[in-house]
Order: structure tokens, then sequence, then C-alpha cells
């Protein structure tokens, strides 16, 4: 089984575009943190392990013991928390797009603060810009108007609790615990985990390898789709036939 969570205010159709690319070796199951999508937001700020122990409660409530992990952003977060407190459970591992600490933490603090007062309206089309490349916006308006309509039906709880736990995250201590085969993938144009972020989680994490897109932005699957399966497939697949 394949596990792909959705990242900060996305759905799981988010990786829509991998899809067909991914059902031909696995069995996918695609899920939406907290707030997101059609999933709860409880009240009260969040930690990355809150996201991570709902990852763990969906996997026993399905019975599933063992599973690659494909994470994009926070995506990738909760997948390294559960590299190292639940090794376990992970036979490989993707990291796309993240961090084991945010370049600006800070401002990830102030927007929860905005988006409480606000509403997600208040930040939707100056995140949305930063998701994909210009070229990308530019050239598929509709991609543009379904990530901004995704991330508007995002709760305002869970968007700002999602917001306060990354700005609380710092992991880099805690790489080097990471067990699961890893690949790291970085975008060549990511302005949110730029590639710098990406080259500390494959110089600490174990045997970890690093993937750099060219012409992608931070939601990399969707500027460049099939650059990104043929990286994360090549590294999934290899550790399915160890």
């Amino acid at each position: 089984m394949l596990v792909l969570p959705a990242s900060l205010g996305t759905t799981r159709e988010l990786w829509e575009p991998q899809l067909d690319a991914f059902t031909r070796s696995f069995r996918v199951l695609r899920y939406e943190h907290r707030g997101h999508g059609a999933s709860p937001a409880p009240s009260g700020r969040y930690a990355i392990e809150d996201l991570a122990r709902d990852a763990l409660e969906l996997l026993d409530d399905l019975g599933l013991e063992r599973v690659s992990w494909c994470g994009l952003s926070l995506g990738g977060m909760v997948g390294m928390w559960l590299g190292a407190h639940a090794p376990e459970r992970l036979d490989a591992l993707v990291l796309a797009c993240t961090a084991a600490r945010m370049p600006a933490p800070e401002a990830y603090a102030e927007r929860a603060a905005l988006v409480r007062e606000r509403g997600v309206e208040a930040i939707a089309d100056a995140v949305v810009a930063r998701w994909l490349t210009p070229q990308t916006a530019r050239e598929r308006p509709e991609l543009v108007a379904r990530l901004r309509e995704g991330l508007l039906s995002t709760s305002r709880e869970g968007y700002a609790g999602c917001c306060e736990a990354l700005a609380a995250w710092d992991f880099r201590d805690e790489l080097a615990a990471l067990a699961a085969p890893t690949l790291v993938i970085a975008g060549g144009e990511d302005e949110a985990t730029p590639v710098a972020a990406a080259e500390l989680l494959a110089e600490r994490i174990p045997g970890a390898r690093l993937v750099v897109i060219p012409g992608a932005a931070h939601l990399a699957n969707l500027d460049r789709p099939r650059e990104l399966a043929d990286a994360a497939l090549a590294h999934l697949v290899a550790r399915s036939r160890a």
C-alpha cells in the first residue's frame, strides 16, 4: 500500500496527476489532514506529532501494518515523524518539497493568526501563487482555480492549526533516526521549501538520495507530474522488490 497524504491547504485531489502511474504498481490510499477536505477540525493548536498520530490511527483502522509513504510538504513532515517514531510501519519513504525546519517559521504563526481573524480567503491568492511556477500558472488557469477552490474549502481552524504545527516544527536533530529507505525530491524553483532544505534532509537521513526537478515550484507534482512520478516510482518499486 502506498499512502499519499495531502499537503497544507490541499485535498486528496493533489495526487490526481500521479494516480495512473502509482496504481499500476501499488494500491493507493489518499487522505486529508485534520481540518482539510472531509476531515474534521479539532480546536486548538496542532503539532506534527498530532497529524502523524492521526495517520497511525487511520492505518490501524484499515488494518495496514506496513506501508510506503509519499508525502509532499506537510505530508512529508508527517512521514519524517513516522520514520523516526514508528519505523516498523514504513517500507519506504519519499519526502517531496518538504523540510526539517521551515525557512521562516514565524511567518506561519503570523499566517495562523491572520486566518483565525479573517478566514482562509485572506491568504488564498498569495498562497496559491507560491505553489506553481509562473509558467504553469499562465498555461493552466483551470488548475489555479481548482487549487484555490480546494484551499478555500479548508476550515479556518484546520488551516490555522496546521500552520502552527509548521511554525513549531524542528526535526533536524531527529533525522538520523529515520531507518526507511528514503528519497528526497526538491523543486528547483520551490521558494517555500528550497533546495537547501532538501539537501539537509539528504545529508542527515542515513542512505537518503536527492533528486532535484528543474522547473518545479512547491507543488512539484503539479508543475512536473511525470518527472515526480518517475522518480518516486523508481525508488518505491525498487524497495518493494528488495
